[in-house]
């Protein structure tokens, strides 16, 4: 192909036009940068400063000349949630819902935002109708997760397991707090009368099953095997409920002290009162607890008279020393309203007094803790009730973990 000298021409046109677009877009981009208000500036100043309700301040007046900035309106939806305004946040979300000229991106999100808004409100009704609204969309499984996380805040098991079955579908992941809502069901149907026994034994061989499938913790290994033991004992079969006790001494010894007195009583009604003491003072020396201390302590008191328990008492507070065991110590003594026998104690000492002025300071030593939200408890709990968290109370009081 020839050259042509006048194709020179092209070479400053297509210069120029490029020049000419270049300037063209610098000039918009200019002209968009101006026409944004000082107010939206002001903001994300504020934001990177980490002056939340400054920032908010500024991003309304912005809100206020351009409503039709969508990604602003999330981004106050989702400030007012976390400085705890639920109400604001609801309308924000609510209004972006509203406008007919949505992108569906943009619908469902701002469904998502109101679903949350309304969790963190404590409307869990409405909550769940807004989350199973978005179960079909790209947020179905953080939506199933939420709904999850609902209907365990209800104590609606059936439903929670329903809905790990889903989550179950849609992503291959354990779900370890499965196990624990088969012993919740199970729990609850223990306690009902008549006992529906069939049922028991099928919520018990499904927690088996959850436990198999999803990896079971220690805790949870150790609820079922605490479950049959009590099913166990309804049904009279104290061989059993025996073994099922020993097992979680063995295999979970840190849990003694919440089986303790489950396996002094079982190995009484068998009599073999004295075995079962034994067994729990040889479980003492491996792993000693405050709630182990108490079981053995009072057993020995009721089997062997104020002496030997007294003396016991003695040697492990001097091996361990604790103002809860002292504490739980003179609480027996007094329920049996005697004095111990020449074992520590000044002659004429008020046991009362003692024990009155000890419990001032360990009534707030004397409870379990859960290491997530910190809330604190007289009793154990699989479940904390303040976060709603699975497995985080340690069965130790804070006296033994602080």
């Amino acid at each position: 192909m020839d050259f042509e000298t006048w194709w020179l021409i092209f070479v400053p046109v297509l210069f120029g036009l490029g020049w000419m677009a270049a300037r063209f877009d610098f000039r918009q981009m200019l002209s968009e940068t101006r026409a944004l208000p000082d107010s939206y500036f002001k903001g994300l100043n504020f934001l990177l400063n980490e002056e939340p309700d400054r920032a908010i301040d500024a991003f309304i007046e912005v809100a206020k000349l351009d409503p039709e900035t969508t990604e602003l309106h999330f981004a106050l939806g989702s400030l007012f949630r976390r400085r705890g305004e639920i109400e604001r946040a609801i309308r924000v979300h609510q209004s972006l819902l509203s406008r007919q000229d949505l992108p569906l991106a943009d619908r469902e999100n701002a469904q998502l935002a109101l679903a949350q808004d309304f969790f963190k409100a404590g409307m869990l009704d409405r909550a769940e109708q807004g989350f199973q609204a978005i179960t079909h969309t790209r947020h179905a499984q953080e939506a199933i997760r939420a709904l999850i996380r609902i209907y365990e805040s209800e104590h609606d098991w059936l439903r929670a397991i329903d809905t790990v079955q889903q989550l179950r579908g849609r992503a291959n992941e354990a779900v370890p707090q499965l196990c624990h809502y088969h012993c919740e069901i199970a729990q609850a149907l223990l306690a009902a009368r008549p006992v529906d026994a069939p049922a028991v034994v099928a919520a018990l061989d499904a927690a088996d099953n959850a436990a198999r499938q999803h990896g079971a913790t220690p805790a949870a290994e150790t609820r079922i095997r605490l479950l049959r033991a009590q099913w166990a004992a309804q049904c009279g079969d104290l061989d059993a409920q025996r073994l099922q006790l020993l097992d979680i001494l063995k295999s979970a010894p840190e849990y003694a002290g919440l089986v303790a007195q489950a396996v002094l009583d079982c190995h009484i009604a068998l009599g073999r009162g004295a075995e079962g003491l034994d067994i729990l003072r040889a479980q003492y020396q491996r792993l000693p607890t405050l709630d182990l201390f108490n079981v053995v302590f009072r057993a020995l008191r009721a089997q062997q008279g104020a002496g030997p328990a007294w003396a016991y008492g003695r040697q492990v507070l001097q091996t361990h020393p604790s103002l809860l065991g002292l504490d739980r110590l003179l609480e027996v003594e007094l329920a049996q309203d005697g004095a111990p026998p020449d074992q520590g104690l000044a002659p004429g000492a008020d046991l009362g007094l003692l024990r009155s002025l000890i419990h001032k300071h360990t009534q707030r030593l004397d409870r379990y803790a859960c290491s997530q939200c910190g809330f604190e408890a007289q009793r154990y709990y699989w479940q904390c009730p303040g976060c709603n968290a699975w497995e985080t109370y340690r069965p130790r009081r804070l006296e033994e973990i602080r």
